[in-house]
């Protein structure tokens, strides 16, 4: 199958779906007809968003509006879509028992009741399977609205449910039967041992005794030298306490089939996998690869990514703990700047392909002169450059404070073509770029200026979760568990609307999540800072 790396750009490269009249991808919602006004994205990415839509119109007939049945067609579309898959999908004899899980009545799990578990019916904290979380919630009335995602030209309201998460009544594993693993991927994120701490504890009240973490994501399924490490509530009590992960990280790794192969091996039949996009797209392929070999696996994701670029969530966990990070990098730039004279502070936050960071931190700061994303295309030079108005701040205030996310910029930088373990494209420093295009700049007009870069990036993913962050990744840790033991497969937890919800992993990962330069929130972040458009 080759390595796992390519088969993450694989399913990267390719949307399952899109209904032909989509012209952004800042918020996916299932809608294809976005606001007609879209801003202009750089000719990389509208080539990109092209071909995949190209490829998607392939796969799937567009929409006929001018058909009277077309809402109820996009539902059943929608809902088949979005039904998420089932352990009974594949194995239709499995028999559900009452559930382990109950707040009401505690009685400790032990092997006399292997034949059929003791269950409290007085107890209401089930979620029924048929319960639905509204996916969106603002009725637009028009195209032109601001940040409006329609279906259709005429803003038609359609309703669209997705899975309420949650424990149920029924469960399809035994918990003396289950040896459940977890493994984190990718790059570190503040809340990662919180997501662990929470899986294990909530797993322990289930009944499971047999609970192991993978080292080192992926690779520790195939690297010889690396020890699966017990887990239990002991080992993980105060685990929350400090950043990382407990269980260490790395990009990339084996092949789809070698995991599989370690996990039939190792005998594990509930594999939790925290990670972003192509972590995401590695658990669906190992789901996949399960069913193939017909084994009775549950495989569930934990979306982590600091950018908060995973489609239909309201945001992931770290987001808030680097936003509130980010917060001190900015008043130090601030500082520096305000204090010196012709003072210019550059803060370059996280965001390789969406600015949410940088954004939610400049508007949160009130210290931010200039904000810089990926989604929005700038000129550095020329009358309506950010040089430009960067010295109208100099002349007018003294000082300013710029704010700009990594992936912003780039078209300024040579490509190197290098990639990094995941397959992501290396990204140049923007910041140095920026930091020594004012210096240059000021230069050729004899003006002095004192300019002070700052990249907080691995001080603030490294930093231990915030309250905010703590409650989030400890409802989706325990959702997560509730998901596996309900006998789901390929699917991730995520907060929708504010409720949480079961989505199936391929709607999620087609491509990264953007700001909408048009939505109400990208405005507020202009009316805070006061900037002009650098076109």
């Amino acid at each position: 199958m080759g390595t796992l790396s390519h088969a993450i750009t694989a399913k990267l490269a390719l949307p399952r779906h899109d209904f032909s009249h989509r012209r952004s991808s800042s918020s996916y919602y299932g809608l294809p007809y976005l606001n007609s006004r879209f801003p202009r994205l750089n000719s990389t990415r509208l080539a990109k968003k092209i071909r995949v839509s190209a490829e998607s119109n392939k796969q799937r007939p567009s929409v006929d509006y001018n058909d009277p049945e077309w809402k109820s067609k996009f539902q059943k579309d929608f809902e088949s879509r979005f039904n998420i898959p089932h352990i009974t999908d594949v194995f239709d004899d499995a028999v559900p028992i009452p559930s382990t899980f109950c707040l009401k009545m505690r009685t400790p799990v032990t092997e006399e009741f292997a034949g059929g578990y003791p269950s409290d019916e007085e107890w209401h904290g089930y979620i029924n399977n048929n319960d639905r979380v509204l996916l969106k919630v603002i009725h637009y009335s028009s195209p032109t609205s601001a940040g409006a995602e329609c279906i259709d030209p005429g803003c038609s309201w359609v309703e669209q449910w997705v899975h309420r998460a949650g424990p149920r009544e029924k469960i399809y594993f035994k918990p003396e039967e289950v040896k459940a693993a977890i493994v984190t991927c990718g790059g570190l994120c503040p809340g990662l041992n919180d997501v662990i701490r929470q899986i294990v504890i909530t797993l322990e009240i289930y009944g499971v005794k047999k609970i192991v973490g993978i080292p080192f994501g992926y690779r520790g399924f195939s690297d010889k030298e690396l020890n699966e490490m017990p887990l239990s509530r002991k080992v993980v009590q105060n685990v929350h306490l400090s950043g990382g992960s407990l269980l260490g990280v790395s990009r990339g790794g084996p092949s789809i089939s070698e995991i599989v192969d370690s996990m039939e091996e190792r005998g594990i039949n509930m594999l939790f996998v925290l990670g972003g996009n192509g972590t995401h797209a590695g658990a669906n392929a190992i789901h996949n690869e399960c069913r193939k070999r017909r084994m009775r696996v549950a495989v569930v994701g934990v979306p982590k990514t600091i950018d908060n670029d995973i489609l239909l969530m309201d945001k992931t966990f770290g987001f808030d703990t680097a936003v509130e990070e980010a917060q001190r990098a900015i008043n130090s730039a601030y500082i520096e700047a305000h204090s010196a004279f012709h003072g210019v502070g550059v803060v370059k936050l996280m965001g390789r392909s969406s600015g949410f960071i940088a954004m939610h931190a400049s508007l949160a700061s009130g210290q931010i002169d200039i904000c810089l994303i990926p989604e929005v295309p700038f000129n550095l030079h020329g009358p309506h450059g950010v040089l430009q108005h960067l010295k109208y701040l100099i002349e007018t205030k003294g000082s300013a404070v710029i704010c700009i996310a990594e992936g912003a910029g780039q078209n300024f930088l040579e490509k190197t073509n290098a990639k990094d373990a995941s397959g992501n494209a290396v990204l140049g420093d923007v910041g140095v770029h920026i930091q020594q295009e004012i210096k240059k700049s000021f230069k050729e007009v004899s003006v002095p200026v004192d300019v002070k870069y700052i990249d907080p990036t691995y001080m603030i993913r490294a930093c231990r979760a915030n309250a905010s962050d703590g409650i989030l990744c400890a409802v989706l840790g325990q959702n997560a568990v509730h998901g596996a033991f309900a006998g789901y497969s390929g699917i991730t937890v995520g907060i929708c609307n504010t409720h949480y919800v079961y989505l199936p992993i391929p709607e999620v990962i087609s491509y990264p999540r953007l700001v909408d330069p048009n939505s109400r929130m990208w405005h507020r972040c202009l009316t805070s800072t006061g900037q002009p458009d650098f076109i």
